[in-house]
């Protein structure tokens, strides 16, 4: 009996934690989320909450959108976060053919951001060293010091091994072999560094605060200068043995096409990847054309340029058929640059799956544009890191003490 005091106390430290782990990993939650996610009574999470909020490691959000009121006319849920206040987070991602980076406080509401168009396959130390600066400038323009900065996740246009952070090799960013993105970046920042793939980033972005929001079933497709996708089965991403499922732009839809980066011929990515969208175009635009110059001209109605960009959606439907057919997703979320071609794009893909899927399965999928934008894979780094840190260190008083500096590799749970 000498010890239950102390075991009391500790299952209350545990249980703190799971409070602030399960509004952690949602964004923001309801009490009643809470006792349904946790398991544990109303009365405790009611007395949890109310402990948490009064140190103000909890707080209640007004601005964030509540599920309306039950139609037996009672008051719509009040969702709590993290405080906003207490420190934040770091973003970047490094695309192929740029930066960015954004700073957002612990509830995931983005500050501040910066974007820098560079090479970055060609320049992997100067592509390191301009995030930096960048990440510096933001958190001086918001007064933010470093040591406030809890936890900073990277999207990177690349396959990542998830037991180390380091880019599996052979990468499709020229250079990039073997980079151990997550030590470099500790190493220069002296953060926790949480590292994944840009599309799979992509997909937990659109899944806490866009497109996916409230589907536990869908893939995201991101189309840019490359292609990639990330899978959301049950809730959670699906990574595969060795952390590269969804490499889409790699599969083979043109047996005798062009050769790939990759080695292979035919793959997506010289279909529907934007060099073969500009170089497509460029025949009746010239050589200059841009793969926004392709998207400006299809939104407004240009009729080369919109036969371009449905015949990248035919193809990038066909590369889809064999994983709807097998995994039967809620949604297709179609984003990146790529992705702001709207309708066209998006037909092209339904025409491709209306042919190449089997109807009771075409039928229950829908296909959508994702709501974030080129923006989707550096919020889906600030979300990595959220989800990632350990509840403690988000608080510091959080029931144990904060985590230290330190690498973290790139698993997305």
């Amino acid at each position: 009996m000498g010890n239950a005091p102390g075991s009391l106390e500790s299952l209350r430290r545990t249980n703190r934690l799971r409070v602030l782990q399960t509004v952690q990993s949602r964004g923001a939650a309801s009490r009643a989320d809470i006792v349904r996610l946790t398991g544990l009574s109303r009365t405790t999470v009611s007395s949890l909450v109310a402990e948490l909020v009064s140190e103000s490691l909890l707080v209640e959000r007004p601005d964030q959108q509540p599920p309306p009121a039950s139609p037996n006319g009672g008051r719509p849920a009040t969702l709590l976060t993290l405080d906003p206040g207490a420190g934040g987070f770091l973003g970047m991602h490094f695309g192929h053919d740029g930066l960015r980076v954004a700073v957002a406080d612990l509830s995931c509401t983005v500050l501040d951001e910066e974007q820098r168009t560079m090479d970055v396959e060609e320049h992997v130390g100067d592509a390191f060293g301009h995030a930096c600066e960048m990440a510096a400038r933001l958190l001086g323009r918001l007064d933010l010091a470093v040591s406030r900065v809890v936890g900073l996740g990277v999207a990177v246009s690349a396959p990542v091994r998830h037991d180390s952070g380091a880019i599996a090799s052979p990468s499709p960013l020229k250079g990039w072999d073997d980079v151990n993105v997550a030590e470099e970046l500790d190493r220069r920042l002296g953060l926790p560094v949480y590292v994944g793939n840009d599309a799979n980033l992509g997909a937990v972005a659109e899944w806490m605060f866009g497109a996916g929001r409230g589907v536990d079933d869908f893939v995201y497709v991101m189309l840019s200068d490359g292609i990639g996708s990330g899978i959301m089965l049950n809730g959670r991403l699906h990574l595969g043995a060795t952390g590269t499922a969804g490499e889409l732009g790699h599969v083979v839809v043109s047996p005798y096409g062009f050769v790939c980066r990759c080695g292979n011929r035919g793959c997506l990515e010289t279909v529907a990847g934007g060099r073969a969208l500009t170089a497509a175009l460029s025949q009746v635009t010239g050589p200059n054309t841009t793969l926004d110059d392709v998207l400006r001209l299809a939104r407004a109605g240009d009729p080369g340029a919109r036969r371009a960009v449905q015949d990248a959606g035919r193809a990038v439907g066909r590369a889809l058929s064999g994983l709807c057919t097998m995994l039967n997703p809620r949604l297709i979320i179609v984003g990146g640059r790529t992705g702001a071609a709207g309708e066209p794009l998006l037909d092209g893909i339904r025409a491709s799956l209306a042919r190449e899927v089997s109807p009771p399965v075409n039928g229950s999928v829908g296909i959508v544009p994702g709501s974030l934008g080129e923006r989707a894979e550096v919020l889906g780094a600030i979300a990595l890191a959220h989800r990632m840190t350990p509840a403690a260190a988000l608080t510091g008083r959080a029931g144990g003490s904060a985590a230290g500096t330190g690498t973290a590799g790139g698993r997305v749970i």
